[in-house]
């Protein structure tokens, strides 16, 4: 009979979580298992109980095969038997080898690959999110953003379908990390990398590593892009740009990681059209001089007031609050 809560988990993820035990007791079983494979197990069955019990119940199915093979040792002492046919000890064998053969056959058949499924998740205007694979991949997502995770022992595909999102991916040759960013596709080649995906177009920048860039779909070919550290690919449906950045420039670009964002002569368009990413009420800047005028500073992303008040003081604008928007202007 099963406990009222035990079928409150997803199919799909219940699924994932067997076939991820049946991977680990078959490394454990039959791999060389070392310290360091046991530390990984152990963080692995810490992280949930349903982890666990996926382990356990695997690992007990298994045990009592076995144990029916041991059936056949005396356990106390030199008894004797009556006389038995010569062919009974051969045929429980057979019996008790057929019933571990079929229990691995059957395990084998259930947790070979399951049906891969996808999880999705999203921030909503001024939230960021940060995600740990079951791999150990780490994702961090910005404001406003979606996106879809599908994982399973033989691939890794994500999909971005808004937004922004740094990437800090476990690298696994037999199991290439992608992400799909609407007709562009990132493959990693052990990295850590970032992605944003705008209305008209895609840009990555890679902090960490190597990533390739290359069309999603046949309709929208060109020759695949192969991106290192410090280079930057701005790709749309017309061109496909190359550039480099510092260390510098890329860690400011990040900032919104630590909640801050990080203007270094910024245009106070650029600066406004960020703040706008992360805050409901808006900055407005109508005056094309306004607009070009520079800013330098580090602002917390959800006070927009005193980015204001900075480019007032600083650069001798005025503010008109309208309604929960706010205009700079001369």
């Amino acid at each position: 009979m099963s406990n009222a809560g035990e079928n409150t988990m997803p199919l799909a993820d219940a699924r994932e979580i067997e076939a991820q035990a049946a991977d680990w007791f078959q490394r454990r079983r039959f791999w060389n298992w070392t310290d360091e494979d046991q530390k990984k197990l152990d963080a692995w069955l810490e992280e949930s109980m349903a982890h666990s019990v996926a382990f356990w119940r695997l690992e007990t199915g298994f045990e009592g095969t076995e144990r029916l093979t041991a059936l056949r040792h005396p356990r106390f002492g030199t008894v004797e038997e009556a006389p038995r046919s010569k062919w009974r000890p051969i045929l429980f064998r057979t019996a008790a080898a057929l019933v571990v053969i079929g229990a691995i056959g059957a395990f084998a058949l259930r947790y070979e690959e399951p049906a891969p499924f996808e999880k999705t998740y999203a921030t909503a205007v001024g939230a960021t999110k940060s995600i740990k694979l079951a791999d150990g991949t780490v994702i961090e997502l910005n404001t406003n953003s979606k996106l879809r995770v599908s994982i399973s022992r033989h691939q890794r595909y994500v999909w971005l379908d808004r937004g922004e999102a740094y990437f800090q991916v476990a690298h696994d040759e037999s199991r290439p990390f992608v992400v799909t960013a609407g007709k562009r596709r990132i493959t990693d080649l052990g990295t850590k990398f970032l992605v944003r995906r705008g209305h008209e177009q895609v840009e990555i920048a890679v902090s960490q590593g190597r990533v390739r860039l290359e069309a999603a779909d046949e309709a929208h070919t060109f020759a695949p892009v192969e991106l290192i550290k410090g280079e930057v690919v701005v790709a749309n449906d017309k061109q496909i740009v190359v550039k480099t950045k510092t260390p510098k420039k890329l860690a400011d670009e990040l900032g919104w990681r630590h909640g801050v964002l990080i203007f270094d002569h910024t245009t106070l368009a650029d600066a406004a059209r960020e703040f706008n990413r992360y805050n409901e009420g808006k900055l407005i800047i109508e005056d094309p001089e306004v607009a070009s005028l520079t800013i330098d500073g580090t602002f917390r992303s959800n006070n927009v007031g005193l980015f204001a008040r900075a480019a007032k003081d600083l650069l001798g604008l005025r503010i008109e609050v309208r309604g929960s928007d706010m205009v700079i202007m001369r």
